[in-house]
């Protein structure tokens, strides 16, 4: 009986061999790294589709230097941006190319995770050129109709080695195929679905002013920031400097007018409306209908409105932008106020007249929103010229690393002075309230953790939630501050459909070829076969094993 065990477990060995053969072999096709990536914006105007309309992936990968005539259907281009040639990726798309799909390695600075500030170190000329290269590929991708999946991710470590060994094939002449092996890119996502009624969130407070007897209505002066981004990857737009700029110098006037209206003595005459609006990118839908929500006694009584927009990332002027003529006296007299405080502060303020098309519902800035309801209102921001629709909303290139709180600081000073002095009537120069070292003093530290915060929070409003924690912040912060805090919570305007799958894990694996395969599969089969055969030797003899090949006598059928 011990004898008839120790066979049995002798003849196990050879299927215990086989078996870690079969494991090396799966270890050959393991994953090489993981990777966390971004997906190309996927949306619909007025039902024309724009963006990347698939998000599943599992093809080769190659470099951009593939042999040429080579057949890209099946393969996943990774670009690193040090490498990209904007013509070749425009070629591409407009030209409908097949392709399996485009993977974009992004420099690290334009992480929000980039907390150790890697690239800050970069000339000023060099940023600047990554800036604008950068930001016309994303012009060109966002305004496209690509029919495969297109992802952004971040150069690290374990992707440059695994693209260095890509480009080494491809140099040669070997681009990974089935036949021949390589890299496979793989992300395992549902088919994208349409947001349902995507909500967008407009939150505001109030600083009552101080009424006098016989005062029935105070006049108002509105301070307004749009919160939300756009770009070509939802889950990367946090929009540093459009609009997180806007907002955290709202927020930080909020600041300083309540510790200034918080004491009857230095209250002014004038109530302090703080509007953060959602929608911006969408023609500032937010906006209007906020505005649409007011009754005609709260509009008629807005003296004017100062909307704030990109005011992070500017040396010596901002601008003034305005819909009714110059020659205005509401126009003048905030120009002026505002000129005079600049002019202290050692920089310049720019005027810029754009009249508005009633006829066109296109809208520049949000301050035409106002505008269109017949109130007096006016853009402050470092951009002189008006921006496209979904253009400069805070995409791909506006991070962190681009964007300067001292900037913010000034522009925080040029309104808040200049909104004291006109509440208070205090038109002569070098009356400072809020100077430094005082009370009423700007923080930079405030307005730089509010920035640094809303540098790492994507808020592209499609994909928040009535809840989401970020508006939740910035509601509490407004309650801190102001009174009567609300939220608005609007469906957004028809015309945009969104799409989900922002944001996903790419599993690259090292794949072997099919040749390599086959040679397998033969090794591995006449392993089996060599093995069946010593096994059925040593247990039932060779004429057992002879048998079993042998063709067997032929039965004749007997008839009657």
């Amino acid at each position: 009986m011990a004898q008839g065990k120790r066979q049995v477990m002798e003849s196990m060995f050879p299927v215990i061999e086989l078996v870690v053969i079969i494991l090396a072999c799966v270890e050959l096709c393991g994953a090489a790294t993981v990777v966390d990536v971004y997906r190309l914006i996927q949306y619909d105007i007025a039902g024309v589709p724009f963006g990347s309309r698939l998000a599943a992936l599992n093809h080769h990968a190659a470099s951009t230097h593939f042999p040429p005539g080579s057949d890209l259907s099946r393969t996943v281009l990774i670009i690193p941006f040090r490498d990209l040639n904007i013509s070749f990726v425009k070629e591409y798309i407009s030209q409908r190319q097949p392709l399996g799909g485009l993977l974009f390695l992004l420099p690290q600075i334009f992480s929000y995770e980039n907390k150790d500030g890697i690239g800050r170190n970069h000339q000023d000329h060099e940023r600047e050129q990554i800036k604008n290269v950068l930001a016309e590929l994303e012009q060109l991708l966002v305004h496209s109709n690509i029919p495969y999946p297109v992802y952004f991710a971040f150069e690290d470590s374990d992707i440059e080695a695994v693209l260095a060994d890509i480009k080494r094939n491809d140099v040669t002449g070997q681009p990974a195929t089935a036949t021949t092996g390589g890299y496979k890119l793989v992300v395992s996502v549902p088919e994208p679905r349409k947001v349902a009624s995507p909500t967008i969130t407009n939150i505001q407070g109030w600083l009552p002013g101080l009424k006098s007897d016989g005062d029935n209505q105070l006049p108002t002066i509105a301070i307004v920031a749009s919160y939300d981004t756009f770009g070509a990857a939802p889950a990367l737009s946090v929009g540093s400097d459009s609009n997180g700029s806007g907002v955290v110098a709202l927020l930080e006037i909020a600041r300083l007018f309540s510790l200034l209206y918080s004491n009857p003595k230095t209250r002014g005459r004038y109530n302090l409306l703080f509007g953060l609006t959602s929608g911006g990118p969408y023609n500032y839908n937010g906006t209007h209908k906020w505005l649409r929500s007011f009754d005609q006694r709260l509009r008629e009584s807005i003296d004017y409105a100062i909307c704030l927009n990109s005011v992070g990332s500017w040396d010596n002027e901002l601008w003034i932008h305005v819909s009714k003529p110059p020659e205005n006296a509401y126009i003048k007299q905030i120009f002026e106020g505002f000129s005079n405080v600049a002019e202290e502060l050692a920089f310049k303020v720019g005027l810029k007249h754009k009249k508005i098309n009633i006829s066109n519902p296109r809208v520049a800035w949000e301050h035409e929103q106002f505008s269109r309801m017949r109130v007096t209102a006016a853009t402050i921001s470092e951009l002189s010229v008006a921006p496209e629709l979904l253009e400069r909303t805070g995409g791909l290139v506006d991070s962190r690393v681009f964007t300067n709180e001292t900037a913010i600081i000034r522009s925080v000073k040029l309104i808040a002075e200049s909104l004291v002095r006109h509440i208070y009537g205090h038109q002569e120069k070098e009356t400072v309230t809020f100077a430094d070292n005082s009370s009423l003093a700007v923080n930079p530290f405030y307005i730089r953790s509010w920035l640094d915060f809303l540098s790492r929070t994507p808020r592209v409003a499609p994909f928040m939630s009535k809840n989401d924690p970020l508006v939740l912040a910035l509601q509490k912060e407004l309650e801190e501050h102001t009174h009567e805090v609300s939220l608005q919570h609007e469906v957004l305007d028809g015309m945009f459909t969104f799409y989900d799958s922002s944001k996903a894990r790419l599993n690259i694996y090292q794949v072997a070829s099919v040749t390599f395969d086959l040679l397998l599969l033969l090794v591995l089969g006449s392993y089996l076969i060599v093995l069946f055969s010593f096994l059925v030797i040593t247990t039932r003899g060779l004429d057992d094993l002879i048998s079993i090949f042998r063709r067997p006598p032929s039965r004749k059928v007997k008839t009657a």
